[in-house]
This record gives C-alpha cells, structure tokens and sequence, in this order.
C-alpha cells in the first residue's frame, strides 16, 4: 500500500485483519519510523490497532524496491487541488513511477486517489507501461475510489461496499479478488473511468445538497421558519427525499474538492462549463 494516511493505513489494517501479509510504503522516514514503533498518525486507529497490524505481519518501509515483492500495488496518496482547478497529480506521479520500477508480471496495480475520469487509463498506466509491460495481458490496472469517511463508528473499509473498475474485465475481477478477501461488498464498475466519475458524482451530490439547505437555513431563519421541523416533516416521505442539515460549511477531506476535479475535467475535454455544478 503505498500511501500510509488516513485512507492507506485503514485499508492496510483490514488486509492484516484477513491474514494477508501487508508492505506499506511512505516517502515520509519519520512516518514510516513512527509507524514501526507502534504509533499512529490518523484519529481512526489508535497505537493499540498499530501494535496489532505490526504483530500480524504489517511493516512500513520507505525502500520502493520492496515493492517489487507484492502481488498487489494499492496507491492511495493524495490529490489536492492544484492552481488551475483540476487535481494536482504529483503525488500520484511519484507512487506510479515507484511501482513501475518495481513492477512484475501478474501484478495487481490499483489507484485509489480521487481524480478526474481518465487518470487511471491517460495517466497511470503510459507510465506504468514504459517498462515494456503492457496492462490487462501482462499486469492488471484497475481503479477503486476510497470512500474512507473519518469518525464513522458505522461504517469503515470493512462494510462499505467497494467500487471497481478494472482496465479489462479481467482486471477488474482481478481487483475484486483482491477487496473480496476483507471488503463484504465489491461492486463492479463498467471500466476505470465509470468507477472515477462514481466517486466524482457521490460527492458532487453530496456538495450541491449541503449548499442548498445551507442557503436554505439563511433565508428560513430570516422568514421566521424552523428549518430543523422541515427537514423533518419532509423526510417522514419514504421515497425520494434523503435529509441533509446545515452546519457551518462542506466538510471533510474531499466534499470542497472533488466536484471540481468533474467541473474541470469537463472544461478540458469538451469545452464548456459543467453549469449546475
């Protein structure tokens, strides 16, 4: 798993969990240190979760060429927003090149990086295929969108079902092999774009309907309404209504993000603005 932060290290617990001997790989040394002492980083899991993943065959390393020993490359490093509006992929560029010098035959190489539709087929694999290797006859390529949401003592990596998109349909198989070992639900995509554009379209819904009933709260609360009684009465309906509540702005790690990764993507590739978004 190369990518040791909120999304890497849960991800790397459930493989442990499954009995699955797990390799993570971070350029950060006092991370990878940190990791190996025993100590976590991230609010979901505590020293006592590490000091479990360390006895059940988990080890961080900062070595890339180690990573030729994996059967399975799971790349989960982040994508913030670069100056132009769409993802900044250097991170994602880094991990890439470091599997594809390690890379072998039979390999899994799967990017979990929330990013515009097309990174994984246009960006990811030219790279991953300079070596002479070609993907979905050599190697397996797939996408898997992490949907990690931090503080949810409900759902984790382990009962939130998995979306995948492989390059091939045998890549995606491949993937899903892979997930289905600690995931309970894998859902498969069409191909790696539908599986980006997926994560891309949960959290542009997410985004547009947290904005709306923030606008809503300002003008209920200066026509004297309680907002709160119609939220409720409207989701006593039990089809075509979902309830979402003002707070003071969009949250998370991804929510302000992602919708502008779509935006862009449409601006580049056809020319005109994604209007609603």
């Amino acid at each position: 798993i190369l990518g040791l932060g909120y999304v890497g290290l849960p991800l790397a617990q459930e493989a442990v969990k499954a009995g699955l001997s797990v390799l993570g790989y971070d350029v950060n040394t006092k991370l990878v240190a940190s990791l190996n002492e025993g100590r976590s980083h991230v609010d979901d899991l505590s020293d006592g979760d590490i000091a479990q993943m360390l006895a059940g065959g988990f080890r961080a390393t900062t070595d890339e060429s180690e990573i030729a020993s994996a059967r399975t490359a799971v790349i989960c490093v982040p994508t913030p927003l670069s100056a132009d509006g769409g993802p900044d992929l250097g991170a994602v560029d880094s991990a890439t090149r470091a599997v594809a010098r390690n890379l072998r035959p039979g390999m899994v190489v799967i990017l979990e990086s929330t990013t515009y539709p097309g990174t994984t087929d246009e960006y990811v694999r030219p790279i991953l295929e300079e070596g002479g290797l070609v993907a979905g006859a050599d190697f397996h390529l797939a996408f898997s969108p992490e949907r990690i949401d931090p503080g949810n003592p409900q759902f984790g990596p382990h009962n939130t079902p998995k979306v995948v998109g492989g390059h091939t349909p045998a890549c995606t198989d491949a993937a899903a092999d892979f997930y289905g070992r600690f995931v309970d639900t894998v859902v498969r995509a069409k191909g790696t774009r539908e599986a980006e554009t997926a994560k891309l379209l949960e959290n542009t819904y997410r985004h547009i309907n947290i904005a709306l009933v923030n606008e809503m709260a300002k003008f209920c609360h200066q026509l004297g309404i309680d907002l709160w009684d119609v939220i409720r009465a409207a989701s006593s309906k039990p089809f075509g209504f979902q309830a979402f509540y003002p707070g003071p702005g969009v949250g998370g790690h991804c929510i302000p993000i992602d919708p502008n990764y779509l935006s862009h993507n449409v601006r580049a590739k056809l020319g005109y603005p994604f209007r609603f978004v």
